[in-house]
């Protein structure tokens, strides 16, 4: 992912919701609107998201020190489950909350065009941040690429997570004009309180899809099965290596993948030839993965007739023959 890019996605997004949130609290202050409340802090905790996920980027930037000799790349991650956690937490149960409430003691709304013309508005302004997350994740989305798949297996997680944001920012402000709508045609406040609760589950289901997603970039994610095929055939590309035995991958930030593989030599390769082969399919491995930053291969003697390597290891058969 362009970092650049993402930071640009993230900064609509907070302009956005900042301008957005401040809208809907007048409009709930006045109108007494439970839909426009909830939305109001759907928009408060999505600023404080982007404000969480620009705080990630910049500290995952930290140099690498003995205590993290691989670097801080993860703490995109953590900023990013941390900011699942705060949609479910402060937006979802508050919504779910409020609309518990609305339901059990409705009262009547009063200025119905003012929270219409802020959900309006809002939408309008939503949109603008949508699309910037469109275009900036359509300039690192793969050809043909679905938005689910890019979404489950973007490595880089500030653009998802801002696509799912503004996603569930849209949906929440059609909920929450259904309730207010429904209210003023209706004269019945239960509608106003339905919305709310539609907000507040909109909002679990998100922040439950987010957190399953980072959860898994926290864990430890290997190299895409694109990205696993190239680094195969860059090492088998040139001569040197008689059979890979196996190989694991691991991102240790969204642009830094780490690469260890064993590999079968020769027996009567001399030291220094072995060393020099290493180099060259280091090289090999970086022009086909940029990311493969962190590269370690171990140099094994390799006898036809072998035995495979255990049943713990990933066995790739591969000879250059």
């Amino acid at each position: 992912m362009s970092a650049s890019g993402g930071s640009k996605a993230i900064l609509a997004a907070f302009l956005a919701n900042m301008g957005i949130a401040l809208a809907k609290f007048i409009a709930w202050f006045i109108s007494g609107s439970a839909s426009m409340l909830a939305e109001a802090i759907h928009s408060v905790a999505d600023s404080g998201n982007q404000l969480l996920l620009m705080l990630g980027g910049r500290r995952a930037k930290k140099r690498a020190d003995r205590e993290h000799p691989f670097g801080y790349g993860r703490e995109r991650y953590v900023y990013a489950f941390v900011v699942s956690i705060i949609l479910f937490s402060v937006g979802g149960l508050f919504s779910i909350y409020e609309g518990v409430e609305k339901l059990t003691h409705p009262h009547e709304l009063t200025n119905y065009w003012i929270p219409i013309a802020v959900l309006v508005i809002a939408i309008v302004l939503e949109s603008f941040s949508l699309r910037t997350a469109i275009r900036e994740s359509n300039h690192v989305r793969a050809r043909g690429q679905s938005w689910v798949s890019f979404v489950r297996h973007a490595k880089a997680p500030e653009l998802p997570v801002v696509l799912l944001e503004d996603i569930a920012a849209l949906t929440g402000l059609v909920f929450a004009l259904f309730g207010v709508g429904m209210t003023f045609l209706t004269g019945n406040p239960i509608f106003d309180a339905i919305g709310t609760l539609m907000i507040g589950a909109l909002l679990i289901l998100v922040a439950i899809a987010l957190g399953i997603e980072t959860k898994s970039l926290l864990v430890g994610e290997g190299a895409t099965d694109a990205d696993h095929d190239r680094i195969v055939d860059a090492i088998a590309a040139g001569s040197e290596v008689e059979k890979l035995i196996h190989i694991k991958t691991l991102y240790l930030g969204p642009d830094e993948l780490l690469v260890a593989a064993k590999l079968g030599f020769a027996s009567d390769r001399p030291l220094g030839e072995v060393a020099a082969d290493i180099d060259r399919i280091e090289q090999r491995v970086r022009e086909a993965v940029p990311t493969a930053r962190v590269i370690y291969l171990e140099p094994d003697i390799y006898r036809p007739g072998d035995d495979p390597a255990p049943a713990t290891e990933e066995f790739i058969v591969r000879s250059s023959d």
